[in-house]
């Protein structure tokens, strides 16, 4: 039995139909099943786990508790999702230091573990929804911040490995995408997938900042989001082959994400 965290997210998503694809039993849980750290409620869920994928943002700060009682319950192995962030720092120290202490407990846990260093999420871009909803133009700030974002699917594939005990335990991989886009690329790339003449529009950055509080986000929002952004728009994201050498095949770009996300993006969909 393969237990997720953060299950409802995007790679949580995809890890359990990659399992259950292979014939793998998984069991999951999210924020919305409650008390989710509280030992009363937790310790029944672990019955028969072997592996579990940790995702830090849905567990917060009861990590270390789960990785307790995982190592207690006679769980094996432990894949967490952390950030490239720790190794090539970006935006806030705060954020990055998230990841690292997750890290750290991870590694102390007794468990088998397997790190996995995420670039940003080719799947972010589906924030742009919203905007195309109202034109054809994306507006938001640093236009030339460049990451080379990775396809959910190739962190899934990799991450179904490491939960099944194919990959090296005590690992570190960085995972991302085979090439680096800016913002104007990534639109560009969409409207080609979607069939649409898409632009990028670049606004003072606390404009854009201004605009996300007023849509009611918390400020933690604007606060990760702009200042990677002012960082990659000085030097890219890093770009590793790590999703070729753990798959035996190349990494699917961002062309890809967009190609297998069109119809979020059509016209006729989003507007209708």
């Amino acid at each position: 039995m393969i237990l997720i965290t953060g299950a409802n997210g995007v790679v949580g998503r995809q890890v359990k139909n990659v399992l259950l694809r292979q014939g793998i039993d998984v069991t999951t849980i999210t924020r919305g099943d409650g008390d989710l750290f509280s030992p009363a409620w937790i310790e029944p869920a672990l019955e028969g786990v072997e592996a579990i994928q940790i995702s830090p943002r849905a567990t917060g700060p009861g990590l270390e508790e789960l990785l307790k009682l995982a190592a207690g319950r006679g769980v094996r192995r432990v894949v967490l999702l952390s950030a490239t962030t720790v190794e090539y720092p970006a935006g806030e120290a705060r954020f990055a230091a998230q990841f690292k202490k997750a890290e750290e407990l991870v590694t102390r846990s007794g468990l088998e573990w397997t790190v996995l260093r995420l670039a940003d999420f080719a799947a972010n871009a589906l924030a742009w929804v919203p905007q195309l909803q109202a034109g054809d133009v994306v507006r938001g700030a640093y236009g030339r911040a460049a990451t080379s974002p990775i396809h959910e699917t190739d962190i899934a594939e990799v991450a179904a490995r490491g939960l099944l005990g194919d990959l090296p335990a005590g690992s570190v991989s960085t995972l991302t995408g085979p090439g680096s886009v800016d913002q104007h690329e990534k639109v560009r790339l969409i409207g080609a997938a979607a069939g649409r003449a898409l632009s990028f529009q670049e606004l003072p950055p606390e404009r854009v900042r201004q605009g996300m509080l007023a849509q009611g986000l918390p400020e933690e929002v604007p606060d990760r989001l702009l200042g990677s952004l002012a960082d990659y728009s000085e030097r890219p994201g890093p770009t590793t082959t790590t999703v070729e050498e753990l798959l035996g095949r190349p990494a699917l770009t961002f062309a890809d994400w967009a190609r297998d996300n069109a119809t979020a993006f059509q016209a006729q969909s989003i507007r209708s």
